[in-house]
């Protein structure tokens, strides 16, 4: 690799999508190909650990044996397995186990200190050294904002958090030293530290003493997948080299907003980070992959954005070379694999980034997001569906994740603005005015059920089938949400009811600027799930 020593992906096999091991094979296979050296796996909890019966249960946790499955595939392609767990938060969904419930200082954050901790975590780290051949491993803490605010502070009082972190990551280390593994975790926590608890600052303000205190058998993984100017990368790489000189750098293949991918906005903020890691010197880069929120978008959607960052660090950096690359190494037309960001590219977006999630999931009564569906959304996903449809005869293998684009659009092409018209119907105070509508609604259904059909033999082709079940109980809500609010309407226009209360409550603008509404629960309803 020209600009880089280690350029790998991080997978996010804990947000529901856990990969299988043949479909994973077959991903590590292209990865090789386009020159990819290293492959995280993110597992919170998705993995088997010896002595922790409950750990990763009924998650569609990795065994042992899948794992040094997966590693000596790795191997033998050229690429390294690098497990990414965590040591400290983002353990969410351990914590729902009663026998895990005491362990846990705030939220899902570990409770620091704690001799059961640490028995935890080393179960966790000896475990995975049987798995795999690497001697590195990425320990995690990120995010841990509530760290000594729960258990903790009830135990030990109030504490510099710092020091908290320090302490915990000092035991960690030895546990990581112990078992021949050289750590690298997330910066922010120490980053938030040194620049009085933001984590974008100028390097100048970066207080560098704090470097003093981190393990040098550490690395600091600096991650950054939002913005589009290399000056704000190059100050916060040096800012990063203030505190230590062992700095990797983690970009983003963004598939974490929904069911489409951003390989757009991936590609501008690419090209403006990894200019600013060659330019200061950085030499171990790898992509993340996240699936915040269900895990919805399909891992191969990103490939445009892989193939670009593979491209751009072996020093290709024409685009008419790039997508040559893409047809050498995928065998299809680059154009294509990028129309899968459609469904979230409505003209006139204006800082509307999942509208094909948000829009899907908006109440058709209540309309909790109506004020943020645009105008002409309906027709332009009409025509999205014809273009990803005929994109699908063309796409051999990949053909499916077409098929599911294409039906999205198809559903959202009536789904969109249902409420808004609904809302307009039954407020001309004529129940006859509402009967057209009744037929969309139907439609609509017709559409949302070979949606969902469609998603499922995508997720199976590609993942475990721990998780599907989520989907199966939002989109199947979905379902039924939407023949309630049909039957609703049938029973206004036959005369059985006199009036709709639900369309009397006018709906409100409750968020200004972005609208990145990815969480289902906050899109749904205001009522209790």
């Amino acid at each position: 690799m020209k600009h880089f020593d280690t350029f790998g992906v991080m997978l996010d096999c804990s947000r529901n999508a856990v990969m299988t091991v043949k479909e994973l094979k077959h991903f590590i296979t292209v990865l090789a190909r386009m020159g990819y050296n290293q492959l995280q796996l993110y597992i919170e909890d998705t993995y088997e650990v010896d002595n922790e019966p409950y750990f990763g249960s009924f998650r569609g946790r990795y065994s042992q044996d899948e794992l040094r499955e997966i590693d000596q595939f790795a191997f033998d392609n050229g690429v390294e397995l690098v497990p990414c767990m965590q040591t400290l938060a983002h353990l969410n969904t351990l914590k729902y186990w009663p026998q895990y419930e005491k362990m846990m200082d705030a939220q899902d954050v570990l409770m620091v200190g704690e001799e059961r901790t640490y028995e935890l975590i080393e179960n966790m780290i000896s475990s995975l050294r049987k798995c795999v051949r690497t001697n590195k491993i990425h320990i995690g803490m990120d995010e841990a904002h509530m760290l000594g605010k729960g258990r903790y502070r009830d135990k030990h009082g109030d504490r510099d958090r710092s020091e908290i972190l320090l302490e915990h990551l000092g035991r960690v280390c030895e546990i990581t030293k112990k078992y021949d593994f050289e750590p690298m975790m997330w910066s922010d926590m120490f980053y938030r530290i040194a620049n009085n608890g933001h984590y974008y600052a100028k390097e100048d303000t970066v207080n560098a003493s704090i470097g003093e205190k981190i393990p040098e058998s550490v690395s600091l993984v600096y991650w950054d997948y939002y913005r589009v100017k290399k000056a704000d990368y190059r100050q916060m790489i040096r800012g990063h080299k203030r505190l230590t000189d062992r700095v990797v750098f983690a970009g983003g293949a963004w598939k974490w907003m929904g069911f489409t991918p951003k390989n757009a906005f991936s590609l501008r903020a690419t090209k403006a980070a990894f200019s600013a890691c060659i330019e200061e010197g950085i030499r171990d880069v790898f992509m993340t992959m996240w699936g915040d929120n269900g895990a919805e978008a399909s891992a191969w959607s990103t490939l445009p954005t892989l193939c670009y960052a593979a491209c751009l660090a072996q020093g290709i950096t024409k685009m008419d070379d790039i997508k040559a690359k893409f047809e050498e190494w995928i065998g299809y037309r680059y154009d294509d694999f990028m129309l899968l960001d459609l469904p979230d590219r409505l003209n006139g977006n204006k800082g509307r980034i999942n509208p094909s999630k948000y829009e899907l999931y908006n109440d058709c009564f209540f309309g909790l997001l109506d004020s943020a569906v645009g105008e002409n959304d309906a027709k332009q996903y009409a025509s999205f569906a014809k273009r990803l449809r005929n994109a699908s005869k063309r796409t051999g293998e990949f053909s499916y994740l077409f098929d599911t684009a294409s039906k999205l659009c198809a559903v959202l092409a009536y789904k969109s603005d249902i409420g808004i018209r609904t809302r307009e119907m039954y407020a001309s105070g004529d129940p006859e005015a509402l009967e057209p509508i009744i037929a969309d609604y139907n439609k609509m259904i017709k559409r949302t059920e070979a949606f969902y059909q469609a998603f499922r033999a995508q997720w199976y082709t590609e993942n475990k089938a721990n998780g599907f079940e989520v989907h199966d109980i939002r989109l199947g809500g979905l379902i039924m949400r939407m023949k309630n609010c049909r039957d609703r309407l049938a029973d206004y226009v036959a005369g059985r009811i006199d009036e709709i209360p639900e369309l009397h409550e006018h709906t409100m603008p409750f968020r200004q600027g972005h609208t990145d509404y990815n969480y289902y629960y906050s899109t749904v309803t205001r009522n209790l799930l």
